[in-house]
């Protein structure tokens, strides 16, 4: 049920690909939702770089309603690359960010803004039941157990697409400046009370989504190895695991051999254990690496985003009557 609260101003972020099907309806149930509740809104569509004709239909969705704001970027960047750019041009006190793809009604977005003005950080729209398939539900738990590692257990179990934040939490990421991003991890720094809130989860109606199976977990390793030190700390565990079987092997072959005068295996038992300790070593230099490409990706200075063209700037801020 819709609030009958007046909310001062909202900027919803959507990032787009291959939607143009959708955007149409999304922009009208946005100015439905929103006109009622909010004293100035706007609405910002930013373009990853579609291979469709969803930028045309953006421009002519600008042209036609001075709510609406197009940003299209030079690449596909990734959603929350995507998002960021939104983010970063959002002028108003709450910010919504929300998929193309209509899965999350836009008739939920006050169940979200209430707990804000209720004195919540961020909230975000947790699906009663997501519409999605079996494996896209395994990798999205995989993502989840990703996200409690760089974020905690409170907020990983909490964050979704679908979220509203105030907009002042940016000024704890406005010098950010890595291509790999994750924007739940960005609103961590400076949130500090989270809301989960039931929202509806309809099926996709138009397309398919651009997360694979192997996106997903690529993704998963960027955020685990980009924003957490914990494949270190593992990595320096198995390392003490594993000196610790060396020395405890090691005493064993001792007293076989002048306790109990039995003669030692030979090269199976020596095979196996070099290949058993080497393959320790790889994984955690391996481990290792990631963080170091990590590194020099950062210091070469690679921008999360690069915006190639934007919709007629207008005044974005359309009164009720």
């Amino acid at each position: 049920m819709m609030s009958n609260s007046k909310y001062t101003s909202v900027s919803v972020v959507v990032p787009v690909y291959n939607s143009e099907q959708t955007l149409p309806e999304l922009i009208a149930r946005l100015r439905e939702v929103l006109s009622p509740t909010t004293e100035a809104f706007e609405v910002i569509l930013v373009n990853d770089c579609s291979k469709d004709n969803s930028w045309q239909v953006i421009e002519k969705l600008a042209e036609q309603d001075t709510a609406v704001l197009g940003l299209s970027l030079m690449r596909n960047y990734g959603q929350h690359n995507a998002l960021l750019a939104g983010i970063m041009r959002a002028q108003y006190d709450f910010i919504v960010t929300i998929d193309d793809d209509l899965q999350n009604p836009p008739e939920d977005i006050p169940k979200l803004l209430d707990a804000l003005v209720e004195g919540h950080d961020v909230a975000y729209g947790k699906p009663q039941k997501r519409k999605h398939s079996l494996w896209r539900n395994l990798s999205s738990k995989i993502v989840k157990g990703s996200l409690r590692l760089a974020l905690g257990a409170d907020m990983g179990s909490k964050s979704s697409a679908f979220r509203a934040f105030r907009s002042d939490l940016r000024k704890g990421f406005t010098q950010f400046a890595d291509a790999q991003v994750s924007i739940d991890v960005l609103l961590s720094w400076t949130a500090n009370r989270i809301a989960a809130i039931k929202v509806a989860h309809q099926p996709r109606q138009h397309g398919r989504s651009g997360y694979t199976m192997r996106k997903l977990l690529s993704l998963t390793l960027s955020m685990v190895t980009g924003y957490s030190t914990a494949p270190l700390r593992f990595a320096s565990s198995l390392g003490l695991f594993s000196a610790l079987v060396g020395v405890g092997i090691f005493l064993y072959v001792l007293i076989l051999r002048f306790v109990h005068e039995v003669s030692v295996p030979g090269f199976t038992f020596i095979a196996a254990e070099i290949a058993m300790f080497a393959g320790m070593q790889l994984f955690t230099i391996g481990v290792i690496g990631e963080y170091l490409a990590r590194l020099h990706f950062r210091t070469m200075g690679k921008p999360p985003y690069t915006i190639r063209s934007e919709t007629t700037s207008r005044t974005h801020q359309p009164k009720n009557n």
